[in-house]
């Protein structure tokens, strides 16, 4: 069985072609003890989008029979910069009610929410969408609070309104007094033009957990070792901003076939491990 370093663990978005079950036993056949659940309606669907009580127990019991702890799930309750009807917010609410029962039925320490809609264009103004986006995260961050739970939030992310490192910057700032985390993930902040060193260098208090995955300017979707992110200066980076977090390969690639997923997975997981 493979070694890998203890705080890298790997998303089922990873082998999201494959059932849960089979997604969760191909991660732990391949030496990992730690998984992000994927939650992302046309990204991922290991959690169905609609959540009621048995389908939450239908997940968190597949989790738990795979002996897998869960990090995160990484979900999406709709466009946090669109203003919602009384209707539509309580079916929201309802959707993260759900999220956060599942959480607690698996052990995830924390639901990641999105950053905006898949729209670089804001809905009002750039200003008064971030500021909806944050009092929605913030509002989640109450409630999932009452259960134990964090709300965290991958704050650049390519194709949302959040997608580069000033809006990034922004959203953070709006979130200074709230118990709103980010996630960093590689991919997104070289996908943008960004540099991951200086997205720790500005953000690095308020990571807590970090995404592998390669990237060019434009394209996210690289195995690890096929774009251009430096993983070596930008893991130290983190090292230096004394990160004590976690790591998850979100393989969503498109340069291999699935059935070449397993191999580059683990050559991936070597490679970051050694660099972690």
């Amino acid at each position: 069985m493979p070694h890998y370093d203890s705080r890298l663990g790997c998303s089922t978005i990873s082998f999201r072609h494959l059932a849960l079950s089979e997604a969760l036993r191909t991660i732990g056949d391949l030496g990992f003890t730690e998984i992000d659940l994927g939650a992302l309606p046309g990204v991922c669907d290991h959690v169905p989008y609609v959540l009621d009580d048995d389908a939450v127990a239908a997940v968190s019991a597949t989790v738990r029979a795979s002996g897998l702890a869960v990090r995160s799930i990484n979900a999406d309750v709709g466009d946090l910069n669109r203003p919602l009807e009384e209707s539509e917010r309580d079916a929201r609410r309802t959707h993260l009610d759900a999220l956060i029962a599942l959480a607690v039925a698996v052990g995830s320490p924390a639901v990641v929410l999105p950053c905006g809609a898949l729209d670089h264009e804001p809905l009002s103004t750039l200003d008064a969408d971030l500021d909806l986006v944050a009092a929605e995260l913030a509002a989640a961050a109450a409630v999932a609070a009452e259960s134990g739970i964090e709300i965290w939030t991958e704050s650049l992310h390519f194709h949302r309104l959040s997608w580069n490192l000033d809006r990034a910057r922004g959203l953070s700032l709006r979130l200074t007094d709230t118990p709103v985390r980010q996630v960093m993930d590689f991919s997104h902040v070289v996908a943008s033009g960004g540099d991951p060193a200086e997205f720790v260098d500005q953000l690095g208090p308020h990571i807590a957990h970090v995404h592998i995955r390669d990237a060019v300017p434009g394209n996210i979707n690289l195995s690890v070792g096929n774009g251009h992110v430096d993983f070596a200066h930008g893991l130290k980076t983190l090292r230096h901003a004394d990160y004590a977090g976690h790591f998850s390969l979100e393989l969503e690639t498109r340069d291999v076939t699935d059935d070449q997923r397993p191999a580059a997975t683990a050559r991936a997981a070597r490679l970051i491990s050694h660099l972690i």
